[in-house]
């Protein structure tokens, strides 16, 4: 209804702070973009009718913890008042764990702001919540059957002698033209052969480092400087030491023990062995919140 003056209520602004996320193996994988994601949400926020508040970006992040500097900066802004949604593409965006979403649903709606995702089944009611928690929980099911197939299919491949593909080859190799086993890369072989040799010259890594670096050969990142661990790691991989075949033959099925040359000596190229583990680990700097990885082997 107009007003007196002639001019019509104030419609109140209603803000929107636009999430988007990706994680490491999700860019490897060319999965899902960023600049897609936003687009998106932008296109939501202008038919919708909110005011874009802020754009918060989570490059490299996992969906696995809360423990993120952009979801950080998201509850920030929500804890200082005035947000009335917080949008994402996927509910998976903003968390993986249906019981982070439960957390941040009930820590938003203190402050009066509500969490909405693109592909949203439910509505604001219980009937609508327990759709959405039931799903999630689906999905999060299936994604524990992909990765558990995934496993096994890779098992299945070491079992058969193949070599599983990472982004990068052991240093000093390159994947043959199948992908399944390594070749000698002649370009970089030649530094692990000089880190062996100085390693029975001055038997210790801190002065085969110090030699590595004053000769003047790049690390594997191309870098002048050589971290000790990773010429420990070299030192140390059953990939660069030599087995006889009588000690091969005792590792592998009588399947690929048959491919092999009983006269050669061969590397081991190990999986399901070791896991690496990375995290989050969140710090108390000067400046705020810090993160660093904390990787656990």
């Amino acid at each position: 209804m107009p007003s007196a003056n002639g001019h019509g209520p104030k419609r109140s602004v209603l803000w929107a702070i636009l999430y988007v996320r990706v994680s490491t193996d999700e860019q490897a994988r060319s999965g899902y973009s960023l600049a897609q994601q936003l687009e998106a949400l932008r296109d939501y926020a202008a038919r919708e009718g909110y005011e874009v508040l802020e754009e918060v970006v989570d490059p490299g992040q996992s969906g696995a913890s809360l423990e993120r500097p952009g979801m950080d900066r998201v509850r920030d802004l929500v804890a200082a008042g005035g947000v009335s949604v917080v949008l994402a593409q996927d509910r998976d965006r903003i968390a993986r764990e249906p019981a982070y979403h439960y957390l941040l649903r009930r820590e938003f709606e203190e402050h009066g702001t509500k969490v909405r995702a693109l592909n949203d089944r439910g509505d604001d009611s219980p009937e609508g919540e327990l759709t959405d928690g039931i799903l999630d929980q689906i999905a999060k099911f299936e994604r524990a059957k992909t990765a558990e197939r995934t496993r096994r299919g890779r098992l299945r491949r070491a079992r058969e002698g193949k070599i599983i593909p990472g982004r990068m080859p052991n240093y000093g190799f390159r994947y043959d033209a199948t992908g399944d086993s390594y070749e000698v890369n002649e370009t970089t072989m030649p530094v692990v052969r000089r880190i062996f040799d100085l390693i029975v010259e001055s038997a210790s890594v801190n002065g085969t480092k110090k030699k590595l670096e004053a000769e003047g050969i790049p690390n594997p990142q191309g870098g002048k400087r050589w971290c000790k661990r990773t010429i420990h790691l070299i030192v140390r991989d059953d990939v660069y030491l030599p087995h006889s075949f009588e000690e091969i033959q005792k590792l592998v099925t009588p399947e690929v023990a048959a491919k092999l040359n009983p006269r050669e000596s061969y590397g081991v190229w190990w999986f399901n062995r070791r896991r690496t583990t990375t995290s989050q680990i969140t710090e108390a700097g000067e400046n705020g919140r810090r993160y660093r990885k904390h990787v656990k082997i």
